[in-house]
């Protein structure tokens, strides 16, 4: 009695209990809960949008800053300079090639600083490594006082470890030879103020002197030396072979004459504002695919078009002393897109001829700010809080926010619908079930009468 005498046995109540609630179920998450899944969805793909935008305007930000009259650093696109070189008797640097003052340095080097070096006499593989047992020697490094070691029950290598880890000095045992070692001694630091003396009773068992107080010239292998050079005229006698002046620090590789040119470098002007060019090309490009776009996710297309009319506000002005100047006066002109484009030959005969001007139009004064350094402020401005696009990004956060939260809402309520559901289709199966039984029993009853008669 698979299907009961009613034909709703328990096999069919546990099918009402399943298989109906389930598409009860999802029929009904149709229309309560996927309409606010795909605008979730859209708020994803809006969010995404967005962050190209910003990313866009951050970009422009970066390509302005250097036509901003308080750029980091104070080097604007029109104070640029270049280095040119001749010679390899040294090598330049600078922290800062900007801070350096204009001219030609000349610097000639006669001399390079060195280190302190002794050796000691040769020696083989059974005596280097036998204890030396010569007594004490004293090592003096410039004017520090004089370090004493006892050469008792030590090898060649447990002393020079020992020299090593002294202040001033540095040991070590090398191989010069197949079956032949010398313990090399040398000054930490180059120039005579840190030239080493060596004495003792074991300096003359090793070589270092003849005698325990006099260099033996054989052994001192090389003299400590200062660097001896002339920068623009003025003699520098220093320890190392670095030096910095006014800024250029100079390294002497070799005896003899370099110079350095610092000079003025326009070039990069131009580089500096095509990249401005493209950087709002491609911002133009962006926001007007999106406003006019029937696809777009954005929610807010006002806040976006007013980014850009914000922009092109400070573009479109007019600058200079007697505020009668624009950007387009320099060689830069609209196409028929709304995006700019560059001519220039007329821009760089500008920069040649008349560079205050353009300065003047870009940079301003503190008192009355220029083109760039007005939309440097601008685009830092819409990021800070209570900006443009801080207030478009929090927009979209709260709206994200609340679906998500109307989402669970509604998921918590249909689950909690058909979970109660659910429950009645089982009272509904357990009254079917003894339903059934009753009836089974008075029909065998019936059926037991008819068969006695």
């Amino acid at each position: 009695m698979a299907n009961g005498v009613l034909g709703l046995g328990s096999g069919q109540a546990s099918a009402l209990n399943s298989d109906l609630i389930e598409k009860l179920k999802t029929a009904e998450r149709k229309s309560a809960v996927e309409p606010i899944e795909k605008r979730i969805k859209n708020i994803t793909g809006e969010k995404e949008t967005f962050s190209t935008v910003k990313t866009k305007v951050s970009e422009l930000l970066e390509s302005i800053k250097p036509f901003d009259l308080f750029v980091s650093g104070g080097v604007t696109a029109f104070g640029q300079k270049s280095a040119t070189t001749s010679g390899d008797s040294v090598t330049f640097d600078a922290a800062d090639l900007q801070a350096l003052k204009k001219g030609i340095t000349t610097v000639s080097v006669s001399q390079l600083s060195q280190k302190d070096v002794y050796q000691s006499n040769a020696v083989d593989t059974t005596t280097k490594d036998a204890v030396i047992n010569s007594g004490m020697l004293s090592i003096k490094a410039g004017s520090a006082v004089a370090e004493e070691f006892d050469t008792t029950n030590k090898t060649y290598k447990q002393l020079a470890d020992e020299i090593t880890s002294k202040t001033g000095m540095n040991a070590a045992v090398e191989q010069v030879g197949t079956n032949s070692f010398r313990l090399v001694i040398k000054s930490e630091e180059s120039g005579i103020d840190n030239k080493l003396t060596i004495t003792g009773a074991a300096s003359q068992a090793l070589g270092y002197t003849t005698n325990g107080t006099a260099i033996s010239t054989s052994n001192h292998i090389l003299e400590a030396k200062n660097m001896i050079t002339k920068v623009d005229g003025v003699e520098y006698n220093v320890s190392s072979n670095n030096i910095t002046v006014e800024g250029l620090k100079i390294t002497a590789n070799k005896i003899g004459d370099s110079t350095i040119n610092i000079a003025e470098d326009n070039t990069k002007v131009e580089t500096q504002m095509k990249n401005f060019i493209t950087k709002y090309n491609e911002l133009v490009a962006l926001v007007d695919t999106e406003v006019f776009s029937a696809t777009s996710k954005l929610d807010d297309k006002a806040s976006v078009r007013e980014v850009l009319s914000q922009i092109k506000s400070k573009l479109f002005g007019t600058y200079g002393d007697s505020n009668d100047k624009s950007m387009f006066n320099y060689g830069i002109e609209l196409d028929k897109y709304g995006g700019l484009t560059l001519d220039s030959t007329k821009f760089n005969k500008v920069v040649q001829e008349d560079m205050s001007s353009l300065k003047d139009v870009f940079l301003g004064k503190a008192e009355k700010k220029g083109v760039g350094t007005q939309l440097k402020e601008l685009l830092s401005d819409m990021s800070l809080t209570g900006g443009i696009l801080d207030t478009y990004d929090k927009g979209i956060t709260i709206r994200e926010t609340k679906l998500n939260s109307e989402k669970e809402k509604a998921e918590n309520a249909l689950n909690a619908k058909y979970e109660q559901l659910a429950l009645q289709f089982a009272s509904y199966g357990t009254l079917i079930n003894q339903m059934e039984s009753s009836f089974s029993g008075l029909k065998m009853l019936i059926q037991q009468s008819n068969s006695g008669n």
